[in-house]
């Protein structure tokens, strides 16, 4: 940073001890912020990476030997820390205060309310409080109904599928396909009921959804579409779950994934503009003076996309984090937040790769067979490509986005994709561990 760039001095509270909020607090003292910073976090753990929770912390041997017993809730695995403490309180010199919650926002006084009556004084503030499970929309006395947002709920659901024949996913998502993915591939039937007739195709359209789909049915995962869930039957535990359509489903276990809600509750009332999300301009910041946000309830306009947009996803929030802290405590003219959005999601033994935005009125096309677990879709608006959902085929991803940031005509992205898909086919697949998570 040059010198005309200066940090501006002060305290940075950091509401959220989430990937935002860790990467916001790291980006700050490396951008040379020599003030106090302050990360609270609701949960008492430390902060932990998310995307494993789906995937093999449900199913991940530990070495304790109670890792083998019914219940190993006394000995749960541990979770993939972002950072380790002594990096965060020694190295970065961050105040961490754990199992603390925000209760409120005084952008008057430039005070955080806390649960304990406490108010915090701030003079930058970056809301990164991220978003909380949808819940069911009608309650039940039954035990056996799981959400997976937190550590603490994975933990749950990890205890229950250890003792689960049969499970049932509510909802054809990210999370719902990868826990399908991690349960099918470790002996438990799952079935996927999904109200849209095609999984997926709110996100990444009908061409996609329906090939993703045959990803679950090749693996014999059951997907229901079309249908939805009217209830759940059994004594004290649910035993089965009922749909619309008269069927009756087997049920060990429930998991809702049905989406997420931002978690803006506590500033409901404190001026802060709100919409499905905290409102942000291209900077990141706020209606408040000096209060930004980052992350999966940070909805920001973007120049490649008409309105406004959200998203939830790992790459994002941990650029948002950085980009708002940045943005906080410079003194200089901050920057535009103007990302290509990266998402990337395993199932079985599938990475599906998705850069751009896929969110268009032009039909998507699909490029290479499912059949044989390699394939690209490309999406459009107006002449030119705007997005790429690529199946098992990371070494296409650096290309896909340079197509993309480079606003390349459709007619030569066509061309230019359906030479390296079909290139692809003929190549060894690429190692999981050499790839990168924000690639």
């Amino acid at each position: 940073m040059s010198a005309h760039a200066a940090p501006e001095p002060g305290r940075l509270v950091i509401v959220g001890a989430s990937l935002a909020g860790v990467r916001a607090a790291r980006a700050a003292r490396h951008a040379g912020h020599t003030g106090t910073i302050i990360l609270i976090g609701a949960e008492e753990h430390l902060p932990y990476d998310r995307p494993p929770l789906s995937k093999t912390f449900l199913t991940h041997s530990s070495d304790h030997p109670a890792a083998h017993e019914p219940d190993e809730q006394a000995h749960p695995p541990a979770p993939t820390v972002l950072m380790a403490e002594d990096e965060l309180r020694e190295n970065l010199g961050v105040d961490l205060r754990l199992g603390v919650t925000a209760t409120g926002l005084d952008i008057d006084s430039r005070e955080l309310l806390l649960r304990d009556q406490q108010r915090l004084p701030y003079d930058r503030l970056i809301i990164a409080t991220g978003a909380t499970a949808r819940r069911w929309p009608t309650t039940t006395h039954l035990a056996g109904l799981h959400y997976l947002r937190t550590l603490d709920d994975a933990r749950a659901l990890r205890a229950a599928l250890a003792r689960t024949t049969n499970l049932v996913i509510i909802g054809a998502g990210f999370i719902g396909s990868e826990v399908a993915a991690t349960a099918t591939q470790h002996g438990i039937h799952a079935t996927i009921v999904e109200t849209q007739d095609t999984p997926l195709a709110h996100a990444v359209g009908q061409t996609a959804g329906t090939a993703l789909a045959r990803l679950h049915t090749q693996a014999g995962t059951t997907l229901k579409c079309g249908v939805q869930v009217t209830g759940f039957s059994g004594t004290g535990h649910i035993e089965q779950v009922h749909l619309s359509d008269g069927s009756v489903l087997p049920a060990d276990t429930v998991l809702v994934g049905i989406g997420a809600v931002p978690a803006t509750g506590w500033l409901t009332d404190s001026g802060v503009a709100l919409d499905d999300g905290v409102a942000c301009d291209p900077y990141l910041a706020t209606s408040a003076p000096g209060v930004y946000a980052a992350g999966d309830l940070a909805r920001f306009p973007h120049p490649r996309r008409e309105g406004t947009l959200r998203l939830e996803h790992w790459t994002a929030a941990a650029e948002q984090g950085a980009h708002a802290a940045r943005n906080a405590i410079t003194t200089a003219a901050p920057t535009r937040y103007e990302p290509v959005p990266y998402v990337w999601s395993d199932w079985y033994s599938h990475r599906i790769q998705i850069i751009g935005d896929p969110h268009t009125d032009q039909p998507s096309t699909l490029i290479g067979d499912p059949d044989t677990g390699q394939f690209t879709v490309l999406y459009r608006h107006s002449n030119h490509i705007t997005a790429a959902l690529a199946v098992n085929q990371p070494r296409a991803i650096t290309k896909l986005r340079r197509l993309i940031t480079q606003r390349t005509p459709w007619a030569d992205a066509l061309t230019q994709t359906t030479t390296l898909t079909h290139q692809q086919l003929h190549k060894p697949p690429l190692d999981r561990g050499t790839e990168s998570r924000a690639t």
